[in-house]
């Protein structure tokens, strides 16, 4: 499977294309960071973003999109513009059909280092062994870009499964709900019967 994880940002935009291969394998196709001049209107930001990840999605044609959802922040402004830039990357992959999953930091940081407290060199070097590079990826948002892919890689299956197993076990539960509800109601009609019989 092959993956386009984003790390949103209007100023930085980590884009990073992994693929998966059997058990835990990934190999790095691409990195980059889109960036956007802060004083640009907006919607002219937002419109780079979207360019740019267009161009990887055609180029890429990855199966699934991975983007880092905003967390609480002090810096409101901050957040907004991640949060925006976030939004432009998942219409753009609902455009063409794909499959969106926001990720939470710690997730990321549990999945690729172990822990969900870890820092960002910590997240950058486990992104270089896993891949096999030599070269870190730079800025920070590069190397959490295909931390995120990774994180997907490794955390859908076990989610996918986990929802098919829920819902059998919903639909288990429904069909025997059903199945007493019947069963009571024949009971009823039943002793209405023996009532009426008696009588």
């Amino acid at each position: 499977m092959r993956v386009l994880g984003v790390d949103p940002g209007l100023t930085r935009c980590g884009l990073g294309v992994v693929d998966g291969g059997t058990g835990r394998t990934v190999r790095a196709v691409a990195v980059d960071v889109v960036r956007t001049p802060p004083d640009a209107d907006l919607a002219v930001r937002l419109l780079g973003i979207s360019d740019a990840v267009e161009r990887w999605l055609d180029r890429y044609k990855p199966e699934a999109v991975a983007v880092e959802r905003v967390f609480a922040q002090h810096n409101v402004r901050t957040a907004m513009g991640t949060a925006q830039a976030g939004g432009v990357v998942a219409l753009a992959a609902a455009r063409r059909g794909l499959p969106v999953v926001f990720h939470t930091p710690s997730e990321v940081k549990a999945a690729v280092t172990g822990s969900g407290r870890a820092d960002k060199a910590q997240v950058t070097g486990m992104v270089m062994r896993l891949l096999g590079l030599e070269v870190k990826p730079h800025p920070a948002d590069a190397a959490d870009a295909l931390a995120l892919a990774i994180c997907h890689l490794w955390r859908e299956p076990m989610r996918v499964r986990l929802a098919e197993a829920e819902a059998r076990a919903a639909e288990i539960a429904k069909n025997h709900k059903a199945r007493l509800a019947a069963a009571a109601q024949r009971a009823k009609k039943q002793e209405s019967k023996t009532q009426g019989a008696a009588r």
